[in-house]
């Protein structure tokens, strides 16, 4: 039976599309194992965001031929898109599928009995992308209680820092029907959250059917304990969306809303499709329905011209927005993109002072945040695993809690009081059962 190790360097987006892969090659018979171990083939599903791309997968490529060093390894993903032509010249590497042929890659792959080191890589790529709306030949199995659900793919947006309309093209919708396929076989799995994942989600659009009639679908599934929405263009989000979320009894009260910059006139650069009040509008607007909303963020550092009265603006709009936590990322020109050819580039050691500067404040809103949870009690959705004796899940709100392990299962929804927070950690006593872990094992 041959082995296949599969490993991600991307977003919650790719992780989804490396589980589906992960299921398409074990129903065709391959058995799959852990990433640094050995295997007869790797398959490495790429990212192109930073400029590390490079760098990461020769690691990740290095690490497994030196275990196992006749392993049979194809690269995809995004950085198989816009950077082949250097993936070709990368020792170890046998194959190379961009995004048009993604999902397919085990199908390009050798009989097992030939997965053999090539002289050179085989390339399967074009630079055109389908726009049609699409189906998945899978699902996304994983390893937690939680289950990635790919919904959307594509952008139109064409933000000037951003290469992902050159990496997975333009916007484009799974059908409705394909959607709900995979949502009730995972529900059927054990699987108690969903997660939505898409480049720009908020655009669903599927034969009349959008964002908000889906997620209506989606909770209509009997076994679907709870759906998140993952990270969702500010732009995006209708009234009709919010008071949705208000009002419903599955869909988390959480949103990741990524901002950028808290100055107008780097939005402006950023080609962004909101000033400053407008999304501080939005924000009002959510919390004025959800008080109890998780509200996360993506900033990025080091944008050309942000002159320190636009690292200022953006100090004080996140000061002053309540949110749990923000993602901070440090700004790398992309080749082809239109703010590489921007002037005003940020040195290096200010852009690590100022990224440091707000990392500093996302750990004093998390605290600030988590602090208000103390004495409420909350459902907690429990992951598989223990450390030190505890258990840890989250709440609707993703707050992380921590209980003892003994005192609830993995895949199970208790109602935990919090006590007390510590090292970024909520801790609790659950106080009644709400919903028991399901007894199908989680694939």
């Amino acid at each position: 039976m041959p082995r296949a190790s599969l490993h991600t360097l991307g977003c919650r987006l790719s992780q989804s599309e490396t589980s589906m892969l992960a299921d398409t090659l074990a129903r065709r018979g391959y058995r799959l194992v852990e990433f640094g171990k050995e295997t007869d083939l790797l398959v490495l599903n790429t990212c192109s965001v930073t400029e590390n791309a490079e760098k990461d997968c020769r690691y990740a490529v290095r690490k497994t031929l030196r275990h196992s060093p006749h392993a049979f390894v194809a690269v995809t993903g995004c950085y198989a898109q816009t950077g082949a032509t250097q993936l070709q010249k990368v020792p170890g590497i046998d194959l190379i599928v961009g995004t048009q042929f993604k999902m397919n890659l085990p199908d390009y792959l050798p009989a097992p009995a030939k997965l053999l080191k090539q002289p050179e890589p085989e390339l399967r790529h074009t630079r055109t992308i389908d726009r049609e709306d699409f189906v998945l030949p899978g699902t996304a199995y994983s390893d937690s209680t939680r289950a990635l659900l790919k919904i959307q793919d594509g952008c139109d947006f064409m933000c000037s820092f951003c290469l992902i309309p050159f990496a997975r093209g333009r916007e484009r919708s799974r059908t409705a029907e394909d959607v709900l396929r995979e949502a009730r076989e995972l529900a059927a799995h054990g699987y108690r959250e969903l997660v939505l994942t898409g480049v720009n989600i908020g655009q669903y659009s599927y034969q009349g059917l959008g964002l908000v009639e889906l997620l209506r679908e989606l909770e209509a599934i009997p076994d679907v304990a709870r759906i998140r929405i993952s990270s969702i263009e500010p732009t995006t989000v209708p009234a009709a969306l919010l008071e949705h979320m208000a009002g419903s009894t599955k869909l988390c009260h959480y949103l990741h809303l990524p901002l950028q910059s808290g100055d107008d006139g780097i939005l402006q650069a950023m080609n962004r499709r909101y000033a400053v009040r407008e999304y501080e509008e939005l924000v009002e607007q959510a919390i004025a329905l959800m008080p109890d909303l998780g509200l996360g963020t993506d900033l990025m550092v080091g944008f050309p011209g942000e002159n320190e009265q636009a690292f200022a603006n953006t100090v004080r709009t996140v000061e002053r927005l309540p949110f749990s936590y923000f993602h901070v990322f440090s700004y790398s020109a992309r080749p082809g993109t239109a703010a590489a050819r921007l002037e005003g580039q940020i040195p290096p050691a200010v852009i690590r002072q100022r990224s440091k500067a707000l990392a500093e404040l996302s750990r004093t809103k998390a605290l600030a945040f988590y602090q208000q949870q103390i004495g409420r009690t909350l459902p907690v959705l429990f992951e598989q695993g223990e450390r030190d004796g505890f258990r840890t899940g989250t709440t609707a709100n993703f707050t992380r809690v921590a209980v003892a392990a003994d005192a609830v299962e993995a895949g199970s929804i208790h109602q935990v009081t919090i006590t007390g927070i510590m090292d970024g950690l909520a801790y609790g006593r659950p106080v009644a059962t709400v919903l028991a872990p399901s007894h199908r094992p989680l694939v």
